[in-house]
Formats: C-alpha cells, sequence, structure tokens
C-alpha cells in the first residue's frame, strides 16, 4: 500500500472521532511514518525501549510475553485500525518486558514519542483524540484481566470472537490458544463443540 494511502486511511480514522483542519492533516503527514513488517518481523524486542506508537493500516501485530519455561503469553492482537505498543517503556524510556511482531505482512503508521508531544503542542485536538484512545485501552486491560480471574474458556472465546471478529479465520490456531490462555487441542474441542447445533429437545 503507498505511503500516501496510508495516510489517507489513518485521517480518514482520526475524523471518525474529531474533524481535522487542513492544518491538522499535514501535521499528520509529517509526524507519521510509513513501514512494512514482514511475517514474523518483530516491531518491538523484550529489552529494548519502544520507540513509536504504531497504528494498523493493514495485517496482524500480537504483544506477547515468553515465561521462563518457554510459553507464549499473548496480551493483544492489532489488525487494521487498531494501535499496539508498549505504553510503560514508550511513555517511561526504559526497556519493555514485552514482545511486538508481524503475524501476516502488516504495514503501519508510526510516531515518535518526542514527534507525538509536538503534535499536542501543535494541535489540542489530537491530545483529547490520544487521551480517548489510551482511556479505551486502560478499559479493555481491566475487562481482559477480569475475564482471566473469572471467565471459563468458553466465555473468554465467544469475547475473543466479539473483539475479534475478522481474526478467527486469520490466525493459526495456537496464536488463539495463546491468548487465551489454553492449549490449541483444547481449543479445538471448544470449536468442534460450539459449531455443532444445540439437540432438540424431544
Amino acid at each position: 500500500m503507498p505511503a500516501q494511502d496510508s495516510i489517507d486511511v489513518l485521517i480518514s480514522y482520526f475524523n471518525q472521532m474529531i474533524a481535522l483542519s487542513k492544518d491538522e492533516k499535514e501535521l499528520v503527514k509529517q509526524k507519521f511514518h510509513h513501514r512494512l513488517y514482514r511475517k514474523r518481523q518483530y516491531v518491538l524486542q523484550e529489552g529494548d525501549i519502544c520507540t513509536n506508537m504504531n497504528f494498523v493500516v493493514r495485517g496482524c501485530l500480537r504483544m506477547y510475553k515468553i515465561d521462563d519455561q518457554g510459553n507464549t503469553h499473548i496480551l493483544r492482537f492489532a489488525a487494521e485500525n487498531n494501535w499496539i505498543n508498549d505504553l510503560g517503556s514508550f511513555h517511561g524510556i526504559h526497556p519493555s518486558a514485552l514482545n511486538i511482531d508481524a503475524l501476516e505482512d502488516t504495514v503501519v503508521l508510526q510516531i515518535t514519542r518526542d514527534d507525538l508531544i509536538t503534535l499536542y503542542t501543535d494541535a489540542q485536538k489530537f491530545h483529547r483524540i490520544f487521551r480517548v484512545l489510551i482511556e479505551n485501552s486502560y478499559v479493555r486491560l481491566q475487562q481482559r484481566l477480569l475475564q482471566n480471574f473469572s471467565s471459563t474458556a468458553e466465555e473468554r472465546y465467544k469475547s475473543f470472537l466479539d473483539n475479534y471478529p475478522d481474526l478467527s479465520n486469520r490466525l493459526a490456531q495456537v496464536q488463539i490458544a495463546a491468548y487465551l490462555g489454553i492449549t490449541p487441542e483444547f481449543l479445538s474441542r471448544l470449536r468442534n463443540r460450539l459449531s455443532k447445533p444445540p439437540k432438540s429437545k424431544s
């Protein structure tokens, strides 16, 4: 996808939140940078400082942690029109404990911390936009934590389908299972059970 087309997607995304002026659209063109990540390429590696906020134009990224036993725990996915980064590392300027990589060839628009601060200073509208984005991200994180404490695997899977309706057929079963905190084998049995029509009562 050409860089200009990517910028148009982001401007349209912002316009749905708050209409941008011509000057504000020009700021977006100046401060966001187009980049392509190939499948399996890292956007962020554990131990590195997260230097960019990423808006996904096309493709899919995942954020995850590998524990001491070598198990992968996926915190979230980011497909089209979604944002992803390690906010703590990004704002605190310290090494990240997380990884972000591409599950598909993925086009993103990136903005650095310094450019984001400049965006806030030059156009207060962006301060409001990103405050809403971060608040919404925090709410989703709380909901996900509550689900992990109190929901069944079936309930978590149904929530995944609600939150990522376009990804269930794009992601490998092992990726979805790592997000849900179950084994791929258990996910396969769960999917088979849910795909069967309910038995009619005689």
